[in-house]
Formats: structure tokens, C-alpha cells, sequence
């Protein structure tokens, strides 16, 4: 059972998040509340994944992120966002983001969205993949080629599959590794990159494959 805790500062935003992903079989909604509740429940309850809407009166999604982001037993983090205008991207990044979402998900998706984020996987609404990869990767990052290159081959055969958002299982059946393989090359991966995230070591390679295009 994936446990999840909803931080929306709206009550309506938060019912609807709970209703739908209550009707998955293996999905329990643990808690739904506002940013100013949210780290203590987040505490308390330990969820697999928290959905923070990362902006809110009072304490924001961004303070909340900051808050857990060093906790021993920290869930993942998918950021819930418009997406329109947002200019906080990249410090949810380095906060420890794993993922985006915009609020109008469609409900069949939002299932499984959780789950690949519980399974590990990068997550990325098709709504803002093009607003991230045009405002985040490319800002400029000389180093990223050389970043890569420090990465042995299996790393960057496993550092290509991070975009896809598919579970180190999942990775591990295409390149025939073992999953606990798989999750070795990830966390090897995200020291030599610098980063604490998947989708922030997947950014990084997506800079690379552009620095080189370039070359």
C-alpha cells in the first residue's frame, strides 16, 4: 500500500486529490491538509509520497520542501503546480523535488503518477515537460559534458532511462540488471552528478546530450 499525504492550502483541491487516488487499490490517502499543518503531519504520519502544491498562503510548498528535506525517513515529493508562471523550479530542484504535476492531472493518471514516484521514477506532467526542459535545462552549465564523462558506461546506459520515469525494476529488465543493481548505479549516479534526484540527474544529462550537440 503506497501512503500518501496531499498539501493544498485549498479544502476542494485536497477532497478531489483524495477521492481519486482513494479509489486506487493500493494507494491510501493518510492525510490531506494545508501548509501550515504539513511537516508535522508529514512527521508523524511518514507517508511513501507527499503531493505539495508549491504555492500557499502562509508557509509555502517551498518552506514545507525545505523543512523534511533533511529528515532521516524523508518521503518523495511530487511538486503540484500550475506551471504557468512559476519561477521557483529550480529551488524545488536542489530542495529535493522528484517530481511535477500541474493541478488538472488528468484522474486516470494520477494513479499511476503516484506510483512510479513511489517506485522512484521521475515524474513529469506532459503539460510541463517543455516549460522545465526549456527553463531548466537550459540555463547554461558548461560542465555538464564533463559531469557526464565522469560517469562509467553502465551509469550512462542507466542515467538515459532516469527520464522515462520507470522503476529500477523496470530499468533493470531492459538493461538486464537486477533492480538493487540498478539502484546502485542511480546512487553512484547522483553523487558524481552532485545531485539529490533522479529528475535533477536526468536534467543534467539532458544538458550534456545539448553541450555535445553543440560541439
Amino acid at each position: 500500500m503506497i501512503r500518501v499525504v496531499v498539501v493544498d492550502d485549498e479544502a476542494l483541491v485536497r477532497s478531489g486529490f483524495e477521492l481519486i487516488l482513494g479509489a486506487a487499490d493500493d494507494i491510501e490517502v493518510v492525510a490531506a491538509v494545508d501548509g501550515d499543518h504539513a511537516v508535522d503531519v508529514i512527521r508523524r504520519e511518514r507517508p511513501d509520497v507527499v503531493l505539495l502544491d508549491i504555492r500557499m498562503p502562509g508557509r509555502s510548498g517551498l518552506d514545507v520542501l525545505a523543512d523534511i528535506r533533511d529528515d532521516p525517513e524523508r518521503p518523495v515529493v511530487g511538486i503540484l503546480t500550475t506551471f504557468d508562471t512559476d519561477e521557483h523550479i529550480a529551488r524545488a530542484l536542489q530542495d529535493g523535488a522528484s517530481g511535477f504535476l500541474v493541478k488538472d492531472t488528468p484522474p486516470q493518471h494520477l494513479a499511476a503518477m503516484v506510483r512510479s514516484l513511489a517506485a522512484g521514477g521521475v515524474v513529469l506532467s506532459p503539460q510541463v515537460s517543455r516549460t522545465l526542459v526549456e527553463g531548466y535545462v537550459g540555463a547554461p552549465d558548461p560542465d555538464a559534458v564533463e559531469r557526464v564523462a565522469l560517469l562509467t558506461e553502465r551509469e550512462r546506459d542507466v542515467l538515459e532511462h532516469l527520464p522515462t520515469g520507470e522503476s529500477n525494476a523496470e530499468i533493470g529488465k531492459r538493461l538486464h540488471l537486477s533492480g538493487a543493481t540498478v539502484k546502485d548505479h542511480v546512487s553512484a549516479i547522483l553523487a558524481k552528478l552532485s545531485v539529490s534526484t533522479r529528475l535533477e540527474a536526468a536534467l543534467i544529462a539532458e544538458r550534456a546530450r545539448r553541450g555535445g550537440d553543440r560541439r
